[in-house]
């Protein structure tokens, strides 16, 4: 089976435009049926604060078009979403799809990154979330979890095998995105994909790179800084194979982890 990741330079503050950018890449990529595509953080808005203006729980818009799209071309789609939380403050989410275009989980971000301001406009969520896709375990992260290698040991201790990160993960610090994105492959030998948008926000350049690395850290897929999509096969079998000659989860202190 193959994975996808969508990278876009996302219009800010502009669904429509972001929506049709998704569409106008699906139509290039041509997923197979049934394969995972993942988007990026906040990919129909960019990573903005301004939670009134971008919020999805009152139009839908973002995740009708989800919906709409995993069915109308058959495959699970991942994506990242903004919603309000009853307290009155955002809530940074990933959303996936079936190919029947039913929702099959939702991730609220773990760690709010406070620099950029998030902590003070989005609440943070509780848990790690784990979805079927095909014969794999998948996890959802996003962008500044990636920080926090306890949270996707968690994941991993609860049967992940395949890893998704969103992200708007800026140009100055991009060479720490490869690095641990390459890492929580490694220490969870799993396959990790990192989606992440390309181009400039008010604030910042987002360089991309958008990557795809399998559970021995080897990189199967590079984005580079355009807006475009990467792609790789993924082998159950295979990886496997891997755990079973190098156990090194099984060696996991549980002590140690709680």
């Amino acid at each position: 089976m193959k994975i996808y990741g969508l990278q876009i330079d996302s219009v800010w503050e502009n669904k429509a435009l972001n929506h049709a950018k998704v569409t106008a890449l699906l139509d290039r990529a041509n997923p197979e049926t049934g394969s995972l595509v993942v988007l990026g953080e906040m990919f129909a808005s960019g990573f903005s604060m301004n939670v009134a203006a971008i919020h999805d729980s009152e139009s839908h818009e973002t995740q009708t078009f989800l919906s709409r799209t995993a069915a109308e071309r058959g495959v699970f789609l991942l994506g990242g979403i903004v919603t309000k939380d009853a307290s009155g403050l955002g809530r940074n989410e990933s959303v996936v799809y079936s190919p029947e275009g039913k929702e099959v989980a939702r991730y609220c971000k773990l760690q709010p990154f406070t620099l950029g301001g998030e902590k003070a406009n989005y609440v943070a969520g509780d848990d790690v979330c784990l979805f079927r896709w095909q014969e794999f375990t998948a996890t959802s992260f996003i962008c500044y979890d990636l920080r926090f290698p306890e949270l996707f040991r968690r994941a991993a201790q609860r049967g992940a095998n395949l890893i998704t990160v969103i992200a708007s993960w800026p140009d100055a610090r991009v060479d720490h995105w490869l690095s641990l994105l390459k890492a929580r492959a490694i220490e969870n030998q799993a396959y990790v994909i990192g989606v992440n948008r390309c181009g400039h926000d008010p604030k910042l350049y987002h360089s991309g790179r958008s990557s795809i690395f399998d559970y021995s850290g080897k990189l199967l897929a590079d984005a580079g800084n355009e807006e475009g999509w990467i792609e790789a096969d993924v082998d159950l079998a295979s990886l496997n194979e891997y755990r079973k000659a190098l156990p090194f989860l099984a060696d996991i202190r549980e002590d140690m982890t709680r």
